[in-house]
């Protein structure tokens, strides 16, 4: 009996998360994304539930409440009207009757012949005053009886029927309604208008200043040039936007330095390099000479990979590139190599890129896949958001387990394809790193064609 217990509450317990997570789910669904739209809910929604409970106060604690009373009121006056007809002697076309209801009970009063009463008139769907009016006449007269609300504007016609006649009495709408009562309701509702205008500029006013910083950070991280910004807006977002510009220094200075180290140690380096092939030419030809040669071109190889990964973004400003030639430009280049190649690009071609820089990334791809393969193609693809270039081959590929190792720096793997040929293996972490810089990124997948595909993704 109890592990039944206990495993009807483990079930509710369960339905009860499920329940909430879905709940959860749903509610970030359905809710804005955005800083803007969301502090406007903010805003919105306690002002719209303040309103909601005040007009429903409103409406039913004094609304309803005079609208009762004054029905009542006209109610009872029509009621005295009936008995004085009932009670007073017959005159000449009633000029009593209608006298004393007019002058002391402010009701208009018609005494038409015997006739049956008109059939009810449509209900208005909200009208208080119709509901509240028919219960109380009916409360006071017995007679059969007539009621419209909505024919005139400005006045409320009630028929009785009498044995002998038919009562029709006029009586002013304002005196049995409460009229007024739809300022206080449009006063409320005006002024909610002004306040959510002024909070809708106002918001605006503060949020700009961070879609501002997110730009600018958007912007360098892409390796732009972050034109006209300075610190905005509320003190927060001031201290956040100085930090910013505080780290674009430093990263700068650091690249500065950085950039002019490596310039003079390639600047040494190749002396001692020039020096080395001089010595070699003048030693003469032979087998050791032919050697020493080979190892020399191979280590300036190496010492140039090294300085370009290590350089990374040498100072190359962003600008409108034509995809769709670089991609031409880089199947030429991989035929020459002996490759089998072709290249392909789909929507606008012009993109705001480093072109030295992302054609080196895309040649790195490149040149690997012809390193390897037989067959390469090329493919470019551009839509409102993205650039997504892939370099599809023919070769072995990379097993799925080794795709995130072979892009460390200086790694070496017997079979791994981002080894050059007596080279340094940097080709696909200097990719990444160009890609990185633009935002994007570099993935490797399987090829349609059998081996490895290669996808550059860039947002635009």
């Amino acid at each position: 009996m109890m592990e039944a217990s206990l495993s009807g509450l483990r079930s509710v317990g369960a339905f009860l998360r499920e329940a909430n997570d879905r709940f959860a789910a749903w509610f970030n669904r359905v809710t804005p994304k955005g800083l803007y739209p969301r502090s406007l809910l903010i805003i919105i929604t306690p002002m719209v539930l303040l309103q909601s409970v005040v007009a429903f106060v409103f409406m039913e604690r004094h609304y309803n409440t005079v609208t009762r009373r004054l029905s009542a009121a006209v109610s009872q006056d029509i009621s005295a009207v009936v008995s004085m007809y009932e009670a007073l002697p017959r005159d000449k076309d009633f000029a009593t009757l209608r006298r004393i209801a007019w002058r002391n009970l402010r009701l208009n009063v018609d005494v038409l012949p015997p006739q049956p009463l008109p059939p009810p008139g449509p209900k208005p769907f909200f009208s208080i005053l119709d509901s509240a009016l028919s219960r109380e006449i009916g409360r006071r007269v017995t007679q059969p009886v007539w009621i419209d609300t909505v024919g005139r504007s400005n006045l409320i016609e009630v028929r009785i029927k009498m044995p002998d006649a038919v009562l029709r009495i006029f009586a002013q709408r304002n005196a049995a309604y409460a009229s007024n009562s739809h300022i206080f309701l449009l006063w409320m509702v005006g002024t909610s208008l002004v306040l959510l205008t002024v909070a809708i500029l106002f918001l605006r006013n503060q949020i700009r200043p961070i879609e501002n910083l997110a730009d600018a950070a958007e912007a360098f991280g892409k390796g732009r040039d972050v034109e006209n910004f300075r610190p905005r807006g509320a003190r927060e977002v001031r201290r956040a936007a100085v930090a910013f510009l505080e780290m674009k220094r430093r990263i700068e200075r650091q690249i500065e330095q950085r950039t002019a180290m490596l310039a003079g140690v390639s600047h040494d380096m190749r002396t001692i390099l020039t020096r080395f092939k001089l010595e070699l030419a003048f030693l003469g030809d032979g087998p050791e000479t032919e050697a020493l040669k080979k190892d020399v071109d191979e280590l300036q190889g190496m010492l140039e990979a090294y300085l370009a990964f290590a350089r990374g973004d040498p100072g190359e400003q962003a600008s409108l590139t034509d995809m769709a030639q670089v991609i031409e430009d880089l199947r030429a280049n991989a035929e020459r190599d002996g490759a089998r190649a072709t290249a392909s690009f789909m929507g606008p071609p012009l993109v705001q890129v480093k072109a030295e820089q992302l054609k080196r990334c895309i040649g790195n791809l490149v040149s690997n896949a012809v390193r390897y393969a037989k067959g390469v193609e090329i493919t470019g693809t551009r839509d409102a958001r993205w650039l997504i270039v892939t370099v599809d081959d023919d070769g072995p590929g990379i097993p799925e387990e080794m795709r995130d190792e072979v892009f460390r720096p200086f790694l070496r793997l017997d079979d791994a394809r981002n080894q050059d040929a007596g080279g340094s293996g940097l080709g696909l972490s200097i990719a990444r790193d160009i890609a990185r810089a633009h935002g994007g990124d570099v993935i490797l997948a399987d090829s349609p064609l059998g081996g490895l595909r290669a996808t550059v993704r860039l947002p635009v």
